[in-house]
């Protein structure tokens, strides 16, 4: 069962990540509660992880990419070639959706 406190983490995280788009968002709060081991990691593969959301694993690693380099998650280990990765601890500490997410290309259509 999930505590209030636990509730109103979550529900704080979402506020703070509204600036994101909807994928982004999505690998953010997939990170929050999910289990993990004592440094923060989540042992689960980018497969494991994007099937579990719905998502292609090449979107899911994409997205992942995005939020990474956005400053959400962090890599913490590597077994062989298998990144493990956790949700940045000043997460939990931000006011908005900064430092900025990296939005995906958007054809621009020329006004008409």
């Amino acid at each position: 069962m999930i505590s209030s406190d636990d509730k109103q983490k979550n529900l704080d995280l979402l506020e703070k990540t509204a600036g994101m788009t909807a994928n982004q968002r999505l690998v953010v709060m997939l990170y929050a509660p999910h289990p993990t081991d004592r440094s923060g990691a989540v042992l689960e593969t980018a497969a494991n992880l994007a099937k579990l959301v719905g998502m292609a694993a090449p979107v899911f690693s994409r997205t992942r990419k995005q939020v990474i380099e956005a400053g959400w998650l962090e890599e913490t280990e590597r077994l062989g070639h298998i990144r493990y990765y956790r949700l940045d601890p000043s997460a939990w500490a931000r006011t908005s959706s900064s430092p900025s997410v990296a939005q995906p290309d958007v054809p621009q259509t020329a006004p008409h």
